[in-house]
Protein backbone atom coordinates (compact mmCIF):
# COMPACT_ATOMS: atom_id res chain seq x y z
CA UNK A 1 0.00 0.00 0.00
CA UNK A 2 1.42 3.36 -1.05
CA UNK A 3 0.72 5.88 1.72
CA UNK A 4 2.29 8.87 -0.08
CA UNK A 5 -0.14 8.64 -2.97
CA UNK A 6 -2.89 11.35 -2.91
CA UNK A 7 -6.33 9.98 -2.13
CA UNK A 8 -8.19 12.24 -4.52
CA UNK A 9 -7.24 14.40 -7.51
CA UNK A 10 -6.12 17.86 -6.54
CA UNK A 11 -6.32 21.23 -8.30
CA UNK A 12 -2.97 21.29 -10.17
CA UNK A 13 -4.06 18.21 -12.15
CA UNK A 14 -7.14 19.83 -13.70
CA UNK A 15 -7.04 22.36 -16.52
CA UNK A 16 -9.31 25.33 -15.83
CA UNK A 17 -12.43 25.09 -17.96
CA UNK A 18 -14.65 27.96 -19.00
CA UNK A 19 -17.68 26.68 -17.10
CA UNK A 20 -15.73 26.16 -13.88
CA UNK A 21 -14.21 29.63 -14.19
CA UNK A 22 -17.69 31.14 -14.63
CA UNK A 23 -18.98 29.17 -11.66
CA UNK A 24 -16.16 30.30 -9.38
CA UNK A 25 -16.48 33.93 -10.46
CA UNK A 26 -20.26 33.68 -9.94
CA UNK A 27 -19.67 32.64 -6.34
CA UNK A 28 -17.10 35.40 -5.85
CA UNK A 29 -19.48 38.04 -7.20
CA UNK A 30 -22.26 36.72 -4.94
CA UNK A 31 -19.99 36.93 -1.90
CA UNK A 32 -18.96 40.45 -2.94
CA UNK A 33 -22.59 41.55 -3.27
CA UNK A 34 -23.47 40.08 0.12
CA UNK A 35 -20.51 41.91 1.65
CA UNK A 36 -21.58 45.19 0.06
CA UNK A 37 -25.15 44.81 1.33
CA UNK A 38 -23.85 44.07 4.84
CA UNK A 39 -21.44 47.02 4.65
CA UNK A 40 -24.16 49.47 3.62
CA UNK A 41 -26.45 48.09 6.33
CA UNK A 42 -23.76 48.82 8.90
CA UNK A 43 -23.14 52.21 7.29
CA UNK A 44 -26.81 53.14 7.61
CA UNK A 45 -26.71 52.16 11.26
CA UNK A 46 -23.60 54.28 11.75
CA UNK A 47 -25.06 57.31 9.91
CA UNK A 48 -27.85 57.39 12.46
CA UNK A 49 -25.24 57.90 15.17
CA UNK A 50 -22.98 60.32 13.27
CA UNK A 51 -25.36 62.63 11.47
CA UNK A 52 -27.33 64.48 14.07
CA UNK A 53 -27.28 67.71 12.05
CA UNK A 54 -27.61 68.50 8.36
CA UNK A 55 -24.09 69.93 8.34
CA UNK A 56 -22.53 66.67 9.52
CA UNK A 57 -24.71 64.69 7.10
CA UNK A 58 -23.67 66.70 4.03
CA UNK A 59 -20.04 66.80 5.15
CA UNK A 60 -20.03 63.01 5.43
CA UNK A 61 -21.45 62.55 1.92
CA UNK A 62 -19.22 65.26 0.43
CA UNK A 63 -16.04 63.54 1.54
CA UNK A 64 -17.24 60.07 0.67
CA UNK A 65 -18.90 60.95 -2.66
CA UNK A 66 -16.04 59.67 -4.85
CA UNK A 67 -15.84 56.43 -2.90
CA UNK A 68 -19.60 55.97 -3.17
CA UNK A 69 -19.55 56.50 -6.96
CA UNK A 70 -16.78 53.97 -7.47
CA UNK A 71 -18.41 51.43 -5.18
CA UNK A 72 -21.77 51.85 -6.92
CA UNK A 73 -20.15 51.25 -10.33
CA UNK A 74 -18.30 48.15 -9.14
CA UNK A 75 -21.42 46.86 -7.42
CA UNK A 76 -23.52 47.42 -10.56
CA UNK A 77 -20.95 45.53 -12.60
CA UNK A 78 -20.91 42.65 -10.10
CA UNK A 79 -24.71 42.60 -9.91
CA UNK A 80 -25.16 42.52 -13.69
CA UNK A 81 -22.55 39.77 -14.04
CA UNK A 82 -24.11 37.77 -11.20
CA UNK A 83 -27.60 38.16 -12.67
CA UNK A 84 -26.69 37.21 -16.26
CA UNK A 85 -24.45 34.36 -15.18
CA UNK A 86 -27.21 33.05 -12.91
CA UNK A 87 -29.66 33.04 -15.80
CA UNK A 88 -27.07 31.30 -18.00
CA UNK A 89 -26.46 28.75 -15.25
CA UNK A 90 -30.18 28.02 -14.93
CA UNK A 91 -30.53 27.65 -18.69
CA UNK A 92 -27.67 25.19 -18.87
CA UNK A 93 -29.07 23.24 -15.92
CA UNK A 94 -32.51 22.90 -17.47
CA UNK A 95 -31.43 22.52 -21.11
CA UNK A 96 -30.57 18.85 -20.56
CA UNK A 97 -34.04 18.31 -19.13
CA UNK A 98 -35.72 19.91 -22.15
CA UNK A 99 -33.60 18.00 -24.67
CA UNK A 100 -34.14 14.74 -22.80
CA UNK A 101 -37.89 15.34 -22.83
CA UNK A 102 -37.85 15.86 -26.62
CA UNK A 103 -35.88 12.64 -27.11
CA UNK A 104 -38.39 10.72 -25.01
CA UNK A 105 -41.28 12.18 -27.01
CA UNK A 106 -39.56 11.30 -30.28
CA UNK A 107 -38.96 7.70 -29.20
CA UNK A 108 -42.57 7.34 -28.01
CA UNK A 109 -43.91 8.61 -31.35
CA UNK A 110 -41.79 6.14 -33.35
Amino acid sequence: MNILRPLSPHLPIYKPQLTSTFSISHRISGAFLATIVFFFYLLCLKIGLICFTYENFYQFFFYSSKLILISVEITALALSYHLYNGVRHLLTDFSGFFFRKKKIEMTVQN
